[in-house]
């Protein structure tokens, strides 16, 4: 039995070359076959059909950490201070919820759906100084935003275990947190669960294995690490790139990994060596990842929104 849940993992394969200066948001939308990421830096959303291996880029306005599917076309987006409801093929915005309008110098980073469909996301200081002005939210399906924790440098994750029971990462402080909330939002726990050394680099995205082991991309670290329930690193896939900043499962039978990668902070040195930094890969594994649920919105908030919009 031991030996059926050994994780093994194939070379990465360079799905694109897309030369993200911050690649992040993997995003796999089984209906369309396709793996969509983004660079948030450059303000592109990336679709990459993996049936036809055809290649879309979409241009938004804003600085753009992540997307969650809602249906058909529409999508959630997280942008600089603001969710954005959005029909990708129409480019009609459907509805905005503006966050953290106060602070002028923050920006959503990391989002994912919890498994009830809520939509989590979390918020950082776009300069990335040593300050905690990151908070971690959450956007339920009456599009009511609730804060949940507080003091971040740089929000990275959620990864779900269950709806209670979640991973969060400070990647500014080079922790992962294992944190439980109650059904009021409330944090009952938070633990630490892993704080990464210098020669690791730092914590970024993350996603879970049916398993329940924890991939994590490193930034400027070159590879995934993936971790326990104990926390113990259990396997590691090194990558041809120096700053690993998201993944997800998906393919076929979910069990194909995506990692976006980062230009951002290096020099030719290191471009140098690690040539294909900023590209798409793809790890073949002998694992499977959970479908990462829509984001729902209820019957009331679905009428009331979508009525005039097709699919």
């Amino acid at each position: 039995m031991r030996l059926m849940n050994k994780i093994k993992t194939l070379e990465p394969k360079v799905l694109w070359k897309s030369k993200c200066k911050l690649g992040e948001g993997t995003l796999w939308v089984k209906e369309h076959s396709s793996i969509y990421f983004v660079d948030i830096k450059k303000k592109n959303i990336f679709i990459l059909n993996i049936k036809n291996n055809k290649k879309k880029i979409l241009k938004v306005n804003k600085e753009i950490g992540f997307l969650a599917h809602i249906k058909g076309n529409i999508f959630i987006l997280g942008l600089q201070g603001e969710l954005r409801i959005q029909n990708l093929k129409t480019k009609k915005i459907i509805k905005s919820i503006y966050i953290e309008p106060e602070i002028k110098l923050n920006r959503i980073n990391d989002g994912k759906t919890d498994p009830a469909g809520n939509l989590w996301f979390g918020t950082m200081d776009n300069l990335e100084r040593k300050i905690e002005k990151g908070s971690l939210y959450k956007l339920d399906r009456n599009l009511l935003v609730s804060k949940i924790d507080k003091k971040y440098m740089i929000t990275n994750g959620p990864a779900f275990i269950d709806k209670f029971n979640f991973y969060h990462t400070d990647s500014g402080k080079k922790l992962i947190y294992k944190i439980k909330i109650n059904k009021n939002n409330k944090i009952i726990s938070k633990k630490i669960f892993k704080k990464f050394n210098l020669k690791d680099g730092a914590p970024d995205g993350m996603t879970l294995d049916k398993n329940n082991n924890l991939w994590v991309a490193h930034f400027h670290g070159a590879c995934i690490s993936i971790f326990n329930k104990k926390a113990k690193r259990i396997h590691q896939i090194s990558l041809p790139a120096k700053n690993i900043t998201n993944c997800t499962f998906g393919g076929q039978n979910n069990s194909e990994l995506f990692v976006t990668s980062a230009t951002k902070s290096m020099n030719k040195q290191e471009i140098k060596k690690y040539k294909f930094s900023g590209a798409l890969f793809s790890v073949k594994t002998n694992m499977k990842g959970f479908n990462q649920k829509k984001y729902i919105l209820s019957n009331a908030k679905k009428r009331s929104i979508l009525r005039e919009n097709t699919y």
